[in-house]
């Protein structure tokens, strides 16, 4: 499909030329309006890969479209043209962000050459963000939500820390990134990442996969096997589902955290290790010791540091980051023209509870909404039924995004006073602490 190419004039003829000898040199699909608010509207309306725009506009001139774009956030590569000959008027455009000018004594064959420099860079600047983020770790745990910004800030103070760490998160809440992270930030980012989801593996292997085995150690170990121990060095061994570890292994667990050694299965020989080790899950592991089916001396060994991964239906307002995120590597792997969803569509994927898989059930229904979809614009329509009955009433919508607004709000109250409850309440306008702390325990909040 030729790219796209939107022309805005006020003088509709001139508009109408560059459109057509767009098409016939270039190749291109072209669109014209003839004023600014109509040049704003299109950009929402559908994807654009370049603008021509006119500086000298009646109403909502050229250099007021340049602003709005950039306030608005649309990425979309510009050249201005002018025919008062006044330069300097291009020069302050482009410190505006425009990519570049040109004069409207131009033949079309230059205009024609510099649209395809504009395109080109604008893959090239797209390409260099996609590189950045995988380079950045692709996760990396997306938000900006303050639930978000505390676990951000969270890993970053931990992560320089050798001590284990616990990670409690519901299903798909991203807990793996989060070891990623702390590993990433840690003081050995460039050793392996070792990572074994203990619900996994059968219980027969369970000691093999964590601490290796010798030669002949049961039948058809043919030959010696390093474990996740070793395999780690002196980096991050990530041990998905804790909770689900049988307890011989957890003894066995407990016993290398505690004297940083191991003994393959079927082998007499210690062996030093040095590795970090990350646990998570989704399980009371509280209840589990109470009812023994967890160690123990085991939970408080790793619980030392522990951190608590939101579910996605506490930072809703997280929703259109991830699922801009999502769209472009969905795009990407599927070798598409990347998408845009339009406002009603997000709407309703922030009103629905996410209840089941959190951030990975978000990524797999936009998934199917770009399947679903045969334009460039994901729309209402294409919401899953399940997602839009459950999640599409305004009631919902505007409860949730109330309890998200009044938790972020104490949140950041309690930042600025250090969390003195006293101090918060007073500025909050609250009777007094205990009024606070009802209000904490509503929403969830704890230090």
């Amino acid at each position: 499909m030729s790219e796209r190419i939107l022309i805005v004039d006020d003088v509709a003829a001139m508009a109408e030329q560059y459109a057509y000898d767009l098409r016939r040199i270039g190749g291109y699909r072209t669109r014209t309006v003839n004023t600014g608010r109509d040049a704003i509207a299109a950009l929402v309306e559908e994807d654009v890969d370049c603008m021509i725009l006119d500086l000298e506009m009646p109403g909502m001139d050229g250099f007021e479209v340049l602003r709005t774009m950039r306030e608005r956030g649309f990425d979309v590569p510009v050249i201005v043209y002018t025919g008062t000959g006044d330069f300097d008027r291009c020069v302050q455009a482009i410190r505006l962000g425009a990519y570049g000018f040109i004069d409207k004594a131009e033949p079309m064959q230059r205009v024609v050459q510099e649209v395809r420099n504009a395109l080109e860079r604008g893959r090239l600047e797209g390409e260099v963000r996609r590189l950045r983020a995988r380079v950045e770790g692709e996760s990396s745990l997306i938000g900006e939500s303050s639930a978000m910004r505390r676990l951000h800030d969270d890993i970053r103070r931990l992560a320089p820390i050798p001590s284990p760490v616990l990670v409690l998160g519901e299903s798909g809440s991203g807990k793996e990134l989060v070891a990623r992270d702390l590993h990433r930030l840690g003081s050995e980012p460039k050793a392996p990442f070792v990572a074994l989801n203990c619900a996994a593996l059968p219980e027969s292997l369970v000691e093999s996969e964590l601490f290796g085995h010798e030669k002949g150690a049961f039948t058809g170990a043919d030959r010696a096997r390093r474990g996740a121990f070793e395999l780690a060095g002196r980096g991050t061994i990530f041990l998905d589902e804790i909770g689900e570890l049988p307890l011989a292994a957890q003894a066995k667990l407990l016993r290398a955290l505690e004297a940083r050694e191991i003994t393959r299965l079927g082998g007499e020989r210690t062996i030093p290790v040095e590795a970090r080790v990350v646990a998570a899950t989704h399980r009371d592991l509280e209840a589990d010791v109470d009812a023994k089916r967890f160690r123990q001396d085991l939970y408080y060994r790793l619980n030392v540091h522990v951190l608590r991964v939101p579910p996605l239906r506490e930072r809703l307002s997280d929703v259109p980051l991830l699922v801009d995120h999502f769209l472009h590597s969905i795009c990407e792997r599927f070798g598409m023209r990347t998408k845009r969803i339009d406002h009603e569509a997000v709407a309703l994927l922030q009103a629905y509870d996410w209840q089941r898989n959190n951030v990975r059930e978000l990524r797999n229904i936009v998934e199917r909404m770009v399947i679903a979809s045969d334009d460039d614009v994901i729309r209402a329509e294409h919401v899953p039924p399940e997602i839009a009955s459950d999640g599409g009433t305004e009631s919902s919508t505007l409860q949730a995004r109330r309890t998200e607004a009044e938790r972020q709000i104490v949140m950041d109250a309690l930042d600025r006073n250090g969390w003195h409850i006293t101090n918060t309440a007073r500025e909050l306008g609250l009777a007094d602490h205990a009024s606070l702390l009802k209000v904490m325990r509503r929403l969830g909040i704890e230090r």
